[in-house]
């Protein structure tokens, strides 16, 4: 009889062993993915920084072209707020739409805003235009990059959560399913074009 409890408790004590080891790991992910997320916030926040620089360097040139500007900034700040109920819960499918669908917007007024910019030569001489070009550029890489690494992370945690046993201890505790952070639209999957030069 001694020898059955011991054994029952072995096993017990393995059993909670083993769910503990499966929660910590699918925290760990989770936390890994809010990460990634973090810096993705962190790319666009300096994206939608500069983009007050932009409007007021062209508002100088592109006298006629109010409508435009104003559009770019109504977008900005549209995916600024998007941008902050994201960061708020990484993951949230409807916070990562609402993101998604805000960046795909601002994406494409800033697009026009650089096709109109084509028709303004001084514009695309001016050296605050070349330098503001050049840091849209380099976070828009950066922005890319961090992406990437956020989906790499949310794949690997959904993985996780859905394979077998973890997705028993996953469900027991409530770890839902995290969204990536994907371009709508095949246009938007490019980085917008703000070469000047």
């Amino acid at each position: 009889m001694m020898g059955f409890l011991i054994g029952l408790l072995v096993v017990v004590v393995l059993v909670i062993l083993f769910i503990i080891g499966q929660y910590n790991g699918l925290v760990s992910l989770r936390n890994r993915f809010k990460n990634a997320f973090a810096q993705i916030d962190v790319q666009l926040k300096r994206r939608y920084d500069l983009i007050p620089n932009l409007v007021e360097t062209a508002k100088g040139y592109m006298k006629h072209e109010r409508e435009t500007l104003e559009a770019v900034i109504a977008a900005r700040s549209t995916a600024s707020s998007a941008r902050e109920q994201a960061a708020a819960n990484p993951g949230d499918p409807k916070s990562m739409q609402a993101l998604m669908g805000a960046e795909a917007g601002l994406t494409g007024t800033l697009g026009k805003l650089f096709a109109l910019s084509e028709g303004y030569p001084d514009l695309k001489a001016n050296q605050n235009m070349l330098q503001i070009q050049e840091e849209l550029t380099t976070t828009e890489n950066k922005v890319a990059f961090s992406r990437q690494s956020y989906n790499d992370s949310v794949m690997h945690y959904n993985t996780k959560r859905e394979s077998f046993p973890a997705n028993i201890i996953a469900g027991m505790f409530n770890f839902v399913e995290a969204s990536l952070f994907e371009l709508e639209e095949p246009e938007a999957r490019q980085a917008p074009e703000v070469k000047f030069s």
